[in-house]
């Protein structure tokens, strides 16, 4: 397994819509194992493989506290089931450092393939539901920034910036 760069705010790829995958295939199932561990080291409950530069519909994600639950979600499509929304602070691997309130619905369904390139279908709630949320958006070339004022999202870009000039 390898440890992959993950793309950070304001990088344009980011914005890249994925693409549908057509085959579960060896190397799919090992961009899976490589995703969960660069989320598990980052350290993240989610991780979408846009965030990687890998423009497929394809994320994964662990929500539990003991970090035992990897899930990956190839060509996700989410359903609402509750459209009450909930307020939640959202953070992101791709902006590091930054938490702001995003409202999403509170309860989802979502259909997918698994592993084995079955189809299943899943009810999430909670944390559960705002991660996948969140992740899909990834998938579809939105940040949870994008939810924020345009002022905060400047200033969170500036900050990002200054810090990625620093690094080099």
């Amino acid at each position: 397994m390898a440890l992959l760069e993950i793309l950070e705010f304001p990088d344009p790829r980011l914005r890249t819509v994925a693409k549908p995958i057509d085959k579960v295939d060896a190397i799919l199932l090992k961009l899976i194992d490589d995703m969960l561990e660069t989320m598990y080291a980052a350290p993240g409950i989610g991780l979408a493989a846009t965030q990687i530069n890998v423009h497929k519909r394809l994320l994964v994600m662990d929500v539990t506290e003991e970090k035992n639950t990897p899930m990956s979600f190839i060509n996700p499509e989410i359903e609402i089931i509750d459209a009450e929304l909930g307020e939640f602070s959202e953070g992101c691997l791709s902006v590091p450092g930054f938490f702001e309130i995003v409202n999403r619905p509170r309860s989802i369904r979502v259909k997918s393939l698994d592993r084995n390139g079955k189809e299943k279908i899943q009810e999430l709630e909670g944390l559960g539901a705002i991660c996948l949320q969140h992740e899909v958006d990834h998938l579809n070339g939105k940040l949870f920034v994008d939810y924020i004022s345009p002022l905060k999202r400047g200033l969170i870009r500036k900050k990002l910036q200054k810090a990625q000039r620093q690094r080099t």
